[in-house]
């Protein structure tokens, strides 16, 4: 990238560029932060993460190996102030410092202006947005992706190796934070053949992508065999794809075409042998790790769009440099038209703080049309449940002592992450609780022993999954199938109460028939 003489105002330009986006995201992920509830996967990280380390270790030889790291971070994090608020406040940090690298490379690709556009893009789409406020590892594996791909344009830029040392453990914490981040490897080998680089630049590469890799084995090997947890998964289709591009590009139609359009322009970008251009990084950032992901997914499906958030970054890096194309094209044809003009550095001079205005209005009226989906995002409603208006419809029905019954036992999560609704009621499956048993959930009784214990029971109170009611769901336990084949024959449904993602009836024993006094059962 060429700079002008004046040394101080290319700082400060590229300074602002990167800061802006940082403070935007973070206004943005801190704005509505409490959303008065947790679901079920912030619901996992907060009561894992609240375990001592010998007890989230015993977990991951189970279970969420592949969060493992993730959970002993907020395990630091959630120890003294064990809240929603701080449950979600590194996923926010992560989401700005992603924004900021976003605008990083920008500007080391290109100039501080076209850095300022990507970064304040990427701070403003939806996608970063919603993942910002999660109490999961995905806007942190986003950072993490961010920075290691400016550490791969600065390596390919520099003749030491210290950089590449930083390249392969940035590249290795973000893997272990969520496994699927080695997808980012593909994109950066793509980046290094599209700028057909010398062979050293790929030696030192590959060492520290190896390097990466080899740290990352042994959590490969222990999350395959947790396979099963992933079962929930379907094939992706046409529609997950469309559904990809627009949370991608802004999922509001007067963004999605304008930014498509700015998108196709900044591929366009020219790739000059051995130079790493904004092309040549975010094109195969942006398309290769979903591309694999969704094309491995036909037959063993594993795609999910929040695995694969950290490739949003390419997106509004190709978006500011159409825009860049743009801007410097409608600069030459004023100029033709004005015909005489100033020197060359006093054109420049004049039009850059003006294109650059222009763009960030651009960015707020791309705000603008998306903020009525930021303000729903905020809401419970957005998440699939709300284990907190669970527990507390639980909290208005049940009485002490009352006996409760979870289907399957993954609905033990609302009592796990709010108690107090569930406190005094009994568990009736429950045989060892899910810290002493290193599980999610608790571990349950077997068939015969629940069975027994069902069978002295006048009442039962069923928390379930909406999924475990539907006729065509058959349980894969006998644990399971013993709760729906004692409950279908033995209790009458009296009371239901739905809430979102949750299910919660009253049963009662059918009266016996040689037994008159049994039929006068309360309501």
């Amino acid at each position: 990238m060429k700079r002008s003489g004046a040394g101080r105002p290319v700082v400060v330009a590229e300074i602002v560029a990167v800061l802006l986006p940082v403070l935007v995201m973070l206004v943005l992920g801190l704005w509505g932060l409490d959303r008065g509830g947790m679901w079920r996967d912030e619901a996992a990280t907060f009561q894992v993460a609240r375990r001592s380390v010998p007890q989230i270790w015993h977990l991951l030889h189970h279970v969420d190996a592949v969060h493992g790291l993730y959970y002993l971070f907020m395990h630091a994090v959630l120890a003294s102030d064990p809240g929603e608020v701080a449950l979600r406040l590194p996923s926010v940090c992560g989401a700005a410092a992603a924004a900021g690298l976003v605008a990083a490379l920008g500007v080391r690709l290109c100039r501080p202006r076209v850095g300022l556009w990507a970064g304040l893009l990427y701070a403003v789409t939806p996608m970063a947005g919603h993942f910002a406020q999660e109490g999961r590892s995905y806007a942190l594996v986003a950072a993490g992706a961010a920075g290691a791909t400016l550490l791969l344009v600065r390596g390919v830029r520099s003749a030491g190796t210290g950089v590449w040392w930083a390249y392969g453990a940035t590249v290795a914490v973000t893997c272990l934070l969520h496994e699927f981040a080695v997808l980012l490897l593909l994109a950066h080998a793509a980046t290094l053949a599209a700028a057909r680089l010398p062979r050293r630049v790929w030696r030192r590469w590959g060492r520290a992508a190896g390097g990466a890799v080899l740290v990352l084995s042994p959590l490969v090997l222990v999350s395959h065999g947790q396979s099963g947890q992933v079962a929930w998964l379907t094939r992706p289709d046409w529609e997950s794809v469309d559904r990809l591009l627009r949370a991608f590009a802004g999922p509001t139609q007067p963004v999605f075409v304008p930014y498509l359009f700015l998108v196709a322009l900044g591929v366009l970008w020219q790739v000059p042998r051995g130079e790493v251009t904004l092309a040549a990084v975010a094109a195969p950032l942006m398309v290769l790790p979903p591309a694999v992901l969704i094309t491995v997914s036909r037959f063993w499906p594993l795609y999910d769009e929040r695995y694969v958030l950290y490739a949003l970054a390419g997106a509004p890096l190709l978006a500011a440099g159409g825009t860049d194309r743009v801007a410097r094209a409608v600069a030459r044809s004023w100029e033709r038209w004005r015909g005489a003009t100033p020197p060359w550095t006093a054109r420049r001079r004049m039009r850059l703080p003006v294109a650059a205005l222009a763009g960030v209005l651009a960015v707020a009226l791309a705000l603008t049309a998306q903020f009525p989906l930021l303000c729903q995002d905020r809401t419970p409603s957005r998440r699939p449940d709300n284990l907190a208006a669970v527990s507390a419809a639980v909290g208005r029905e049940l009485r002490p002592g009352d006996p409760v019954l979870f289907l399957p036992s993954l609905a033990r999560r609302s009592a796990l992450a709010y108690p107090e609704g569930f406190r005094g009621a009994r568990d009736i499956a429950l045989r060892a609780s899910a810290t002493a048993s290193g599980t999610l959930y608790g571990e349950e009784e077997g068939p015969a022993e629940l069975r027994r214990r069902l069978a002295r029971l006048d009442h039962v109170w069923l928390v379930a999954a909406p999924f475990a009611l539907r006729s065509g769901w058959r349980p894969h336990t006998p644990t399971e199938r013993a709760k729906l084949a004692v409950i279908g024959e033995e209790f009458t449904l009296r009371e239901q109460l739905a809430r979102r993602g949750v299910t919660l009836r009253l049963y009662v024993r059918h009266p016996s028939a040689d037994d008159p006094a049994a039929a006068l059962v309360p309501a």
